[in-house]
C-alpha cells in the first residue's frame, strides 16, 4: 500500500511539474501578445497574429488565426508563390514579332504583327530589360527594310476577360496602381501616376516615331493575308527579377500579370477569374487551410479577397526552403515597403516581410531570419478596421521586438 501511494504521488508530481513548465512557457509569450491586442490602434476583433517556429513546427504566438480578413498586398506573396512553384525562377516572357508579305528591294509587302505575351515588364522603368521598340527598328534596318506597305497589328489574345478586376474600387482605376492588365503591356501601363487604358496605343506611337527616325516609312495600307515569318523574339528578364521587383515595390500590375500567367501555365484562359481559381486549387491540393479563404485577384487590390493567418502561414511554410522566394521579401529597416519598419532596432535586417496597406488595413507576412539569412520562423500579422495606423504599426514592432529579444 505504501509503495502504491508513493507511486501515485510521483505520478502526480510529474503531472504538476509538466503543467507548471507548460504554463511558464505559455506565459513567457503571453506578454507581447496581450500588449498587442490591448493596443489602442487596432480593432482587436478584426486582427490576427500567427508566429510559428520552422525548426520544430510549433506555434509560438496565435491570436484569431482562423479569422477571415482582407489581406491587401500580402496577397502578392501568395500569387508569386503559386507561379514560382509551377515554373521556377528562370522562365521568361517571350514576345514575338512577325512580318508578312514579300521583301523586295527594301520594301516589305505585308504587315508587322506583334504577339503580346502578357509580359508586365515590357519597357518597364523598374527592371533592366532591353528596349522593345529599338529592337524592332534595328531588326528592320538590319534586314534592309525601308518601307512597310501594311500596318502594325497587335495580337493581345494571350489574355482573356476584362482588363480590370470587376471588384476593384472605382476610385483606384485612374491611378497607376489601379491600371489594367493587357496582352501587350507597355511602359508599366502608366503615365506618371495616372493609369493608361490603352498601352498598345502608346506602343504604336513610340514605334511609328522610331521607324520614322530611322528612315523607315510605314504606309499603313491594307494588304492581302500571307504567310508570316519571325522577325524577332523579345525576351523579358527572368521571372525571379520580375517577382522580386513586384514584392519590393508592391506592384499591382506585375502581380496581376503573374496571376494570369499562372492560369495559362496550367492550361486555362489568361483571365483574372481563371487565375484566381487555379491559385485556389493549387493551395487546396497542397493542403493549406482554406476555410475562410477567397482569392479574387493577384495583387490584393480587391477588398473581396479574404485570407486567414493560418492560410498565409501555410503558404509561407510550403515555400521557406526556396531561397529565391525568401529573397523577394523586403528586409526590415532596409528595403522596399519595409524600409522604415524596425529601422535602427535589433531586428533590422532580421525580418523579411511583405506588407499590405489599404484604407483601414495594415498587414505583414514573411519570415524571421538568422545571421545566414535563413528563415527560422513564419510571421503573419493581419489588421483590419484600424483605429490608428501609426499606433498599430508601433504595436507590431513592439510585439516582435519583445518576442524575438535575445
Amino acid at each position: 500500500m505504501e509503495k502504491k501511494i508513493k507511486t501515485e504521488k510521483t505520478v502526480l508530481r510529474r503531472i504538476l511539474t509538466a503543467f507548471i513548465l507548460i504554463s511558464v512557457s505559455l506565459c513567457g509569450f503571453a506578454g507581447p501578445l496581450d500588449r498587442f491586442t490591448g493596443s489602442s490602434g487596432i480593432n482587436k476583433a478584426q486582427s490576427a497574429v500567427l508566429v510559428t517556429d520552422l525548426s520544430t513546427g510549433e506555434t509560438v504566438l496565435s491570436y484569431n488565426a482562423d479569422q477571415s480578413l482582407v489581406p491587401a498586398s500580402i496577397m502578392k506573396s501568395v500569387t508569386i508563390a503559386g507561379l514560382l512553384s509551377q515554373t521556377g525562377p528562370g522562365r521568361k516572357y517571350i514576345t514575338d514579332v512577325l512580318i508578312s508579305g514579300p521583301e523586295v528591294n527594301g520594301v516589305l509587302g505585308g504587315d508587322i504583327i506583334v504577339k503580346g505575351s502578357g509580359d508586365p515588364s515590357l519597357n518597364s522603368r523598374h527592371v533592366n530589360g532591353t528596349d522593345f521598340v529599338k529592337e524592332i527598328v534595328k531588326e528592320l534596318s538590319d534586314r534592309g527594310i525601308s518601307r512597310v506597305k501594311g500596318k502594325v497589328r497587335i495580337d493581345e489574345s494571350i489574355w482573356a476577360g476584362p482588363a480590370i478586376c470587376p471588384t476593384w474600387g472605382m476610385g483606384d482605376l485612374s491611378n497607376s496602381y489601379g491600371t489594367g492588365q493587357h496582352g501587350l503591356n507597355f511602359e508599366d501601363n502608366a503615365s506618371g501616376k495616372r493609369s493608361v487604358a490603352n498601352p498598345a496605343g502608346v506602343f504604336l506611337s513610340r514605334l511609328k516615331a522610331a521607324m520614322t527616325g530611322a528612315g523607315i516609312v510605314l504606309e499603313g495600307g491594307e494588304v492581302p493575308e500571307s504567310k508570316t515569318k519571325l522577325l524577332l523574339s523579345h525576351e523579358s528578364v527572368p521571372y525571379d527579377d520580375i517577382m522580386r521587383s513586384c514584392m519590393m515595390r508592391s506592384d499591382n500590375q506585375y502581380a496581376e500579370a503573374m496571376l494570369r500567367t499562372l492560369a495559362v501555365v496550367e492550361g486555362e484562359e489568361g483571365s483574372t477569374k481563371a487565375g484566381a481559381k487555379v491559385n485556389t486549387d493549387l493551395w487546396t491540393r497542397r493542403h493549406a487551410p482554406m476555410e475562410g479563404v477567397h482569392i479574387e485577384d493577384g495583387s490584393g487590390l480587391s477588398r473581396s479577397n479574404r485570407v486567414t493567418a493560418s492560410f498565409m502561414t501555410g503558404v509561407l511554410k510550403s515555400m521557406w526552403r526556396d531561397p529565391y522566394y525568401v529573397s523577394f521579401f523586403p528586409l526590415a529597416g532596409q528595403e522596399g515597403t519595409l524600409r522604415k519598419f524596425l529601422a535602427g532596432t535589433p531586428l533590422e535586417g532580421y525580418l523579411a516581410m511583405k506588407t499590405g496597406s489599404m484604407n483601414g488595413i495594415q498587414c505583414y507576412a514573411g519570415y524571421k531570419l538568422n545571421d545566414d539569412y535563413e528563415p527560422t520562423h513564419t510571421v503573419v500579422v493581419i489588421m483590419n478596421q484600424l483605429i490608428n495606423r501609426d499606433t498599430a504599426k508601433k504595436s507590431v514592432e513592439n510585439m516582435l521586438l519583445e518576442l524575438f529579444r535575445e
